[in-house]
């Protein structure tokens, strides 16, 4: 399978369950899962899982990617570290609509803490429906990106 229908899943240990429910939602539209989260429940760190499902998407070998943690910020923040990610915290299917169509985010981030398992899946379903408008958006992101330069 290609890049292009590949994401990667990772989380603390604040948020195994709801990965699990949105890896096997995903997973059931076609996509393929590269879960690289912890299995049990011991403490764990989340700028560890955030930093790693970075990298599998800014290497290219995943094309988007779905982090989690007890609210979402901590791991984001650690997402958004690796060169070529922009990665956003969600807790609404319209924020994540828009962070792909006009940032053109490849990374989501959600809170388990925060939002229910039915609006996870409905933020999930909403970031990978959308797409990237491009245009006076495109020149924007560009100058996101020649920040970290």
């Amino acid at each position: 399978m290609t890049a292009s229908k590949r994401i990667v899943l990772s989380s603390d240990h604040a948020a195994i369950a709801l990965r699990q429910t949105v890896a096997d939602h995903i997973s059931a539209q076609g996509w393929e899962v590269v879960d690289i989260g912890p299995k049990t429940p011991e403490s764990t760190h989340y700028p560890v899982h955030g930093k790693a499902a970075a990298q599998a998407v800014a290497s290219g070998d995943c094309h988007l990617g779905i982090v989690l943690c007890g609210t979402g910020q901590g791991i984001m923040m650690a997402a958004n570290k690796v060169p070529g990610i922009r990665c956003g915290v969600c807790s609404d299917a319209f924020s994540a609509r828009m962070i792909r169509a006009h940032n053109n985010a490849n990374m989501l981030s959600i809170g388990a803490r925060v939002v229910g398992e039915g609006q996870a899946l409905d933020i999930v379903d909403a970031f990978l429906e959308a797409e990237f408008e491009g245009g006076r958006h495109a020149t924007r992101v560009d100058m996101i990106e020649a920040q970290g330069d």
